[in-house]
């Protein structure tokens, strides 16, 4: 396999694969809305990536802008159950683990595979992803979810979960790195925690003000790694 091969196996993988089941364990033990809330860390973590190994261009705005984003990471992630400051919530890493994957996935389709589109880099790497998924499905049990009398809505959503929020979300994102920089495409997680908020609201989950200092951490910090010399 060469090297094309080989990047949209990572984008599959490390860009689609890992982040979905790393989400959904996180998901067991946190809110929707602390998940979408650490989701925008992705930015931060692209460009450590690029720096480390792309040879991204580095300012020091951009410097201030890390230390804000994982600043505020770090006070969701120590806030721990009830969101008292001492408590470290591990699950929450899982998410943080994820935004690592997006942004090695980024990083390399936007160094690597420039000359692809969307569509190529997204219907290859789930060619690569298919057949490992469903191995991993036929291996799982049946028996309990169709015991529950309102599987066919839990289908349906998983169904529009996995179109909607998986194959054309991943569609989009491709073919936006291809015309812009890895940094800059990741940064459409600004708008994620605001909808996450939004819909872990209305099935009530508690957002606190401390989530909302640690997420206005976040997007600053998004916002100065972004931040055009004028």
């Amino acid at each position: 396999m060469g090297l094309v091969g080989w990047i949209l196996l990572i984008a599959g993988f490390i860009g689609s694969f890992f982040p979905a089941f790393l989400f959904m364990k996180a998901e067991t033990r946190i809110d929707s809305s602390l998940a979408g809330m650490l989701n925008s860390l992705t930015p931060v973590f692209t460009l450590i990536v690029g720096l480390l190994f792309h040879r991204t261009a580095f300012r020091w705005m951009q410097l201030a802008g890390l230390s804000m984003g994982l600043a505020g990471a770090s006070g969701l992630i120590l806030a721990g159950d009830g969101f008292h400051l001492g408590a470290v919530n591990s699950y929450a890493l899982y998410i943080v683990l994820a935004t690592c994957f997006y942004a090695i996935s980024m990083n390399q389709i936007k160094a690597k595979l420039p000359h692809l589109t969307g569509v190529q880099v997204t219907s290859f790497s789930f060619l690569f992803i298919g057949p490992v998924a469903l191995i991993y499905l036929l291996t799982t049990s049946f028996s309990s979810v169709a015991a529950h009398p309102g599987w066919p809505w839990h289908l349906l959503a998983l169904a529009t979960l996995a179109i909607v929020g998986t194959a054309l979300a991943m569609l989009l994102m491709n073919s936006l790195i291809r015309h812009s920089s890895a940094v800059a495409a990741s940064s459409v997680t600004y708008v994620i925690p605001i909808f996450a908020i939004m819909w872990g609201l209305l099935y009530g989950e508690k957002v606190t003000l401390l989530h909302l200092v640690c997420m206005c951490f976040i997007l600053t910090g998004v916002y100065l790694i972004n931040r055009k010399k004028k």
